[in-house]
């Protein structure tokens, strides 16, 4: 009996209903891109210092500017490299005293304006900009600045509980089931996020938009690739997640339109209601239906996409069996990725490598809001770069290969962080130039863990292994705001030097994995095991078989 793909290649792999399916599925990639990395956005920390009673009174009155009021009543100003007296810190006078000097007002206390002593911003902050962010309006800086890493890591943790369980419930309730719920969550917290009252509850909602979304895109990245047909299924891969990208460079233009968060949240939460129209535009899976027994279904659905592809259905392929995956029996274990050398060695240099990306990928775009340049512009710019990094993979993988490429990716970004980090800002445009560099290296390693972490899994432990190495992806982007926020503190560009450490490591360790250019795709434990050892032996092969005439001819 005839497999799924065995019928695509009739009525169509990449047709009419392939091509409609991937351009609704994409529209919920592009709007994941605002709950991935909307922090940049959402959570702008402006230049700010402590509000100070009586100030605005005293500065009317004495007629200064803007630049006269900081310097008179603002302590730290001038102190190269640490910003947190003059944002953190206020002197501890009373400026409603009447008789206190426009020319030098804190004579008044004392001769010597050292010696004046400081407390705390008791009285909140102002801000420098003109709209709003999380920081902002709840105070999330000084000694609350921990709070914007929480706001940014709890979506990771949610990402990560979520992805955990999305396989169990999209195998055991169908894709199209799990999807629709997933994106009436995604909506309804989104929503009650930029209603929240309180930093408390925003910060359940966020939590629980983590649980759902990056699920739901997991989801439509199963469903559009188990649509199309297996010549295509790579590449259609790699076009979807260019779709995030494209989500990049909209959200840059939302943001800039819409300055204040709580619109901004709502504007892109909104959206995902309209994608509830899934129901009646999206068919359930048909390999999912096969895989559960429900041939009719699954039948009714395929003659479905032949009609829309205009394609016929021969006879002879009206009936069905399950994919050789889906029929297999043996019980994966998580023993099973770490029993054996070679599996052991893929696990744990995948799971590095998932790490990596994650922290590159979200430190990268973390580092560069709090740059100080044009946030809105420095983030289309950063964008437009991973357009060049998907090209590249797609005319390499199949050429090349995957190993150099992927090694190479991951040097050239953790180079671009180390080189990045002690370039001058008078040299500006190389600083960016090079940045860019950085973010398509880390973009191309991205999506090559993606590609390669499946090719080096037998098959009954493949989905096992995948979601285990990808887990690591959410462990590092639970770390990351701490590490970019906490770490500038100390200095600017002391997170450039952590993200080229790391990079440069897993490029390393990427040489160590075996080549899968050209080698089907592992049965067996036994299979993995001899990889290098089955390509070796090839080579070798191949290259006695040229000596062998010079041989016979002596």
């Amino acid at each position: 009996m005839p497999t799924v793909d065995d019928i695509l290649e009739h009525i169509g792999e990449f047709n009419l209903f392939q091509k409609q399916t991937f351009f609704i599925l994409s529209l919920l990639s592009v709007t994941f891109t605002s709950i991935y990395v909307g922090i940049v956005f959402l959570g702008f920390t402006p230049d700010h210092r402590c509000l100070n009673p009586g100030v605005s009174e005293l500065s009317k009155r004495c007629g200064w500017s803007l630049e006269e009021e900081l310097n008179y009543t603002v302590p730290g100003l001038g102190i190269t490299g640490d910003t947190f007296i003059s944002q953190c810190r206020r002197f501890d006078v009373d400026w409603n005293q009447t008789a206190l000097s426009c020319t030098d007002p804190l004579a008044n206390f004392t001769s010597n304006k050292s010696h004046i002593p400081l407390t705390t911003c008791q009285y909140g902050w102002v801000y420098d900009t003109p709209g709003s962010s999380i920081v902002t309006e709840f105070n999330l800086v000084c000694a609350d600045a921990w709070k914007l890493d929480l706001f940014q890591s709890i979506v990771n943790v949610g990402f990560f509980i979520g992805s955990m369980g999305i396989g169990y419930i999209a195998d055991r309730f169908g894709r199209k089931l799990c999807l629709l719920i997933t994106i009436f969550i995604t909506a309804v917290s989104g929503v009650l996020m930029a209603l929240s009252p309180s930093y408390t509850w925003m910060l359940i909602f966020r939590f629980i938009q983590g649980l759902v979304s990056k699920s739901g895109w997991l989801i439509a990245y199963i469903l559009i690739t188990e649509f199309v047909g297996l010549k295509y299924r790579r590449t259609v891969g790699i076009c979807f997640q260019m779709t995030f990208t494209i989500g990049l460079l909209i959200l840059a233009g939302v943001a800039y339109a819409l300055p204040f968060w709580r619109w901004l949240q709502l504007t892109v939460s909104l959206p995902y209601f309209c994608f509830l129209l899934y129901y009646w535009c999206l068919p359930e899976s048909p390999r999912w239906l096969i895989s559960q027994n429900k041939n009719a279904k699954a039948m009714k659905i395929i003659k479905h996409i032949a009609r829309k592809n205009q394609k016929s259905l021969p006879t002879s392929l009206q009936s069905l069996k399950p994919d050789e995956e889906a029929s297999e029996k043996m019980n994966p274990s998580f023993l099973d990725l770490v029993r054996t050398p070679q599996i052991r060695k893929h696990t744990l240099i995948l799971m590095y490598n998932w790490f990596t990306s994650s922290v590159l990928y979200q430190g990268l775009i973390m580092h560069m809001g709090l740059a100080g340049g044009n946030i809105y512009l420095d983030f289309f710019y950063s964008a437009l770069v991973e357009f060049p990094a998907a090209f590249i993979i797609i005319f390499t993988i199949d050429r090349i290969g995957r190993r150099y490429p992927w090694a190479a990716s991951n040097m050239v970004a953790g180079a671009a962080c180390l080189i990045s980090a002690f370039l001058p800002n008078d040299l500006m445009w190389l600083k960016v130039t090079v940045a860019c560099l950085g973010r398509m290296g880390i973009t191309m390693a991205y999506e090559m863990v993606c590609l390669v972490n499946a090719e080096l899994y037998p098959t009954f432990i493949r989905n096992l292994g995948v979601m285990v190495c990808s887990s690591m992806c959410d462990i590092g982007g639970i770390v990351t705001p701490f590490l970019v926020y906490r770490l500038t503190d100390i200095w600017h560009e002391l997170p450039l030097v952590v993200f080229a450490v790391i990079g440069l490591i897993a490029g390393v360790l990427v040489v160590m994995l075996p080549e899968t250019k050209g080698m089907a795709l592992p049965e067996t434990i036994e299979e993995v095991e001899n990889m290098q050892r089955q390509r070796k032996s090839k080579e070798k092969i191949i290259y006695l078989q040229v000596q062998k005439p010079e041989v016979t001819h002596n």
